[in-house]
C-alpha cells in the first residue's frame, strides 16, 4: 500500500483523530504557553519520541534562544517500514498544530521531521491534496492562515521524487504558505534524499555532518526576527517588550550522541537512470 491509501476503517479513525477539540485542562493545570514549540516527526524505525536528529536540532535550537522557552511536540506515528502509517502521523501533527495555534496564538512553531518523518511534515504543509489521491482518504490541508504562526520548516533527509516514485506515493511538496520559510537539507549521495544518491549510510549523519546544526542556525534566525518584530511594534505602541534571545548565543557543537540507523538493511532497489541533477548538499 502506498503511503497516502487507506482502507475505510483505517481512514475513519485517522479523520476522527484530524478533528481538533478543546484542550480539557482547567486554568489551574494548563501548561504555560511556550515562546516557541518544535514539532518534529522522528525517522523510520527510530523509538517514539523525537528520534537522534530531533533531539540534536532541539538542543542547538534552544542553546542559541536565550531567555525564550522552546517547548516540544513529537509526532505520535508508526515511523515503521510500512510508510503506508505515515498518514497516521501527517493527522497527528496537523491535529496538534491547530490545538496549538487556537490555545497559544503567540506560540511560534518551528516544523520539522527527519527522513519519512520529513515526509510527514512536508504533507502537512500542503496546500492541496495530492494529485492521484483522493481528499477522503487523507486528513485536509491546514487553513491558510495557521502559516502565520509558523516561524520555520526544517526538513533533514526529505525522500526524493525518485525514492517516492519507488514507494509509488505522491512527491512530498512543501506548500506554498510554507516555502519561504523552509530549508531542505540533503546529504550528499543520501539514497534517500538526493536523487542520485545510492548510500544509506549517510542518512544517519546528519548531526556528524553538521547539517543538523545549519537547520537549527536557519530555525532561529527566523524566530529571531519575528520576536525582533514584535518588541519593535510593542515598543512603538509604548508596551513592555518580553525579553529577546541573547544576541551573542554561539551555536553549539554537534550532540554528543551519536546517530543511530534508522533504515533496517535492504536490498537496494534498481531504479534506473536518475531522473534529474544530483541536489546540493544542503539548500540554505
Amino acid at each position: 500500500m502506498g503511503l497516502m491509501r487507506r482502507t475505510g476503517v483505517i481512514v475513519t479513525a485517522v479523520a476522527s483523530a484530524a478533528v481538533v477539540t478543546p484542550w480539557l485542562a482547567g486554568p489551574a493545570t494548563a501548561a504555560p504557553c511556550p515562546d516557541a514549540e518544535i514539532v518534529f516527526a522522528r525517522g523510520t524505525t527510530e523509538a517514539p519520541g523525537v528520534g537522534p536528529t530531533g533531539q540534536a536540532f532541539v538542543d542547538a535550537v534552544r542553546s542559541q534562544v536565550g531567555p525564550k522557552s522552546v517547548g516540544v511536540y513529537a509526532v505520535d506515528y508508526p515511523a515503521t517500514m510500512a510508510f503506508s502509517t505515515a498518514v497516521q502521523g501527517i493527522s497527528d501533527a496537523r491535529a496538534h498544530i491547530l490545538s496549538t495555534v487556537a490555545s497559544c496564538p503567540d506560540t511560534k512553531l518551528v516544523l520539522g521531521g527527519f527522513s519519512q518523518g520529513a515526509a510527514v511534515m512536508g504533507f502537512v504543509t500542503a496546500s492541496v491534496v495530492p494529485e492521484g489521491v483522493s481528499p477522503d482518504d487523507v486528513p485536509a490541508p491546514m487553513p491558510p492562515e495557521v502559516a502565520d504562526h509558523v516561524a520555520a520548516v526544517v526538513l533533514f533527509g526529505k525522500p526524493s521524487t525518485r525514492f517516492m516514485n519507488v514507494l509509488k506515493d505522491p512527491d512530498v511538496v512543501v506548500g506554498p504558505y510554507y516555502a519561504a520559510k523552509s530549508v531542505d537539507l540533503c546529504v550528499d549521495n543520501d539514497l534517500v534524499c538526493d536523487p542520485r544518491g545510492r548510500g544509506f549510510a549517510v542518512h544517519n549523519q546528519y548531526t556528524e555532518l553538521g547539517l543538523v546544526n545549519q537547520g537549527a542556525t536557519f530555525a532561529v534566525q527566523r524566530l529571531q526576527a519575528e520576536w525582533a518584530a514584535e518588541a519593535a511594534t510593542a515598543a512603538a505602541a509604548g508596551e513592555e517588550p518580553a525579553p529577546g534571545p541573547d544576541a551573542t548565543a554561539l551555536v553549539v557543537s554537534d550532540d554528543d550522541q551519536a546517530p543511530v540507523p534508522h533504515l533496517a538493511p535492504v536490498t537496494p532497489v534498481p531504479m534506473g537512470p536518475p531522473p534529474g541533477p544530483a541536489v546540493p548538499s544542503a539548500q540554505a
